[in-house]
């Protein structure tokens, strides 16, 4: 099992603040999924992180391979319905707390 971040950076740098409707709804799903997999023990931890330069957001999940890291953006909301870009990085150094 290893780490991955996930970088999401939104099409419109000031998404938190000029969100539309259909934003709005697409992120709520986002967040869900994200709680999801946190619930699963996949996310080790997701949410926004507010650069001065722009807010984006990051998650960290452990994965069994990048295949699964691939599948797990592709099946996010923000992908499906194209409000960003979403990155992702192996943390082969990564140190976490142990499961409880």
């Amino acid at each position: 099992m290893s780490c991955f971040a996930y970088r999401f950076v939104s099409h419109k740098p000031d998404l938190p603040v000029s969100m539309t409707e259909h934003e709005a709804a697409v992120m709520r799903e986002h967040v869900g999924y994200w709680q999801d997999l946190l619930d699963k023990g996949i996310a080790v931890a997701f949410g926004p992180v507010l650069d001065p330069a722009g807010a984006w957001g990051i998650a960290v999940v452990e994965a069994d391979s990048e295949d699964q890291v691939r599948a797990i953006r592709a099946g996010d909301p923000v992908i499906r319905e194209d409000l960003g870009t979403i990155d992702f990085y192996p943390m082969p150094g990564a140190i976490t707390r142990p499961a409880t």
